[in-house]
């Protein structure tokens, strides 16, 4: 696996949201860094992180690749999507630190952005480990 086949394998299992399909991106103990400070590790965590993603409705995914090399790679992703619950409402504002958007009950829930990098080493077929750095915050109206 590269960089490449990685982001194109991540786009699909994002947009589709599929964690099957995500998992299997990964070595049998791989890691996903979704923040610096919180890592899944192996199939059974990443599929059960990945979830989260059936929250979400209209995903775009967009990437560039930044580096490249025959075992580790860079890129710039781009996501937007619509928040589908009030779970993942909650899961988001509770992760940003703060109560970014002052919401009344029955309020529509936002389209969200996400931008980030992503740094990724591959072993095989697989990815060992991925990392990621990124923002979020509500589309303007």
């Amino acid at each position: 696996m590269n960089i490449e086949q990685f982001m194109q394998g991540y786009k699909s299992a994002w947009e589709e949201r599929n964690d099957a399909m995500f998992s299997a991106l990964f070595a049998v103990d791989g890691e996903y860094h979704n923040t610096p400070f919180a890592v899944q590790r192996g199939h059974a965590q990443l599929a059960e992180y990945w979830r989260r993603v059936k929250l979400q409705e209209d995903v775009r995914l967009s990437y560039r690749v930044l580096a490249s090399s025959p075992t580790d790679g860079i890129a710039h992703w781009h996501v937007t999507y619509q928040v589908a619950s009030e779970e993942l409402f909650e899961i988001w504002a509770k992760s940003t630190g703060t109560n970014l958007i002052a919401r009344k009950a029955g309020d529509p829930l936002p389209r969200m952005i996400l931008d980030g990098i992503l740094k990724a080493e591959f072993e095989g077929d697989f990815c060992k480990k991925c990392q990621l750095w990124w923002h979020s915050m509500p589309q303007a109206s």
